[in-house]
């Protein structure tokens, strides 16, 4: 019998144009995150981007408007690129996994951010693989331990290899903290937080020079 989420190679198309497969990616089926989502997100950016930018997964906002990065943690990805004198609009962003997952509250109709799981981010693997192929970068930066441990295995720690330069394929790589862990630091730790990002992503420009 055939298992009832095959993953997402299924469904993925043989093309290179990043429009094809965000239109292929709309139907996935490849797990059952698809279900209770509202949209698929798929990546987002310059086609031919020497650098990719890659999360865990669309949140609430990102997921009702199809977009990554669009919520409270791509607003301060959006100021901590600014502040490495990366410009977004030259980056591709996406996600590991392409569906927001979630629970609900208790105390009404908000969405709560749930991580992946592993078998979910492997079956969704197929999409960011044909992101990279399509996309071509030459610099990937990796936003928190779901993306770093996707890419780079699940020995992989960030409190112990942020901010190295890492070889991943052709391109190189430089793995950090995700913006959303930034805003649930404590007050008096956020700036400090930020600022490891900042050094971080300033790492991976230097790369690109």
């Amino acid at each position: 019998m055939a298992p009832k989420f095959p993953g997402a190679g299924t469904f993925v198309p043989e093309s290179d144009d990043l429009r094809v497969l965000a239109d292929a990616a709309r139907s996935c089926r490849g797990c059952d995150l698809w279900e209770p989502a509202e949209n698929t997100v798929f990546g987002a950016g310059t086609p031919s981007a020497r650098m990719m930018l890659i999360g865990e997964q669309p949140g609430d906002q990102e997921d009702r408007r199809a977009q990554p990065f669009v919520g409270p943690a791509g607003a301060l990805l959006n100021r901590a690129l600014a502040q490495a004198d990366i410009d977004r609009e030259l980056t591709y962003v996406t996600n590991a996994v392409k569906h927001f997952t979630f629970t609900r509250s208790d105390r009404g109709p908000r969405r709560i951010h749930k991580k992946p799981l592993r078998s979910e981010v492997v079956a969704c693997h197929p999409w960011l693989e044909a992101e990279i192929r399509a996309v071509d970068p030459s610099v990937v930066v990796l936003l928190g331990a779901t993306a770093a441990q996707a890419m780079l295995g699940t020995s992989f720690r960030i409190g112990v290899d942020r901010g190295r330069v890492l070889e991943l394929g052709e391109a190189r790589a430089v793995a950090t903290a995700h913006p959303s862990a930034v805003l649930r630091a404590p007050d008096d730790e956020r700036d400090a937080a930020f600022d490891a990002l900042v050094a971080d992503l300033r790492v991976a420009a230097s790369l690109l020079e």
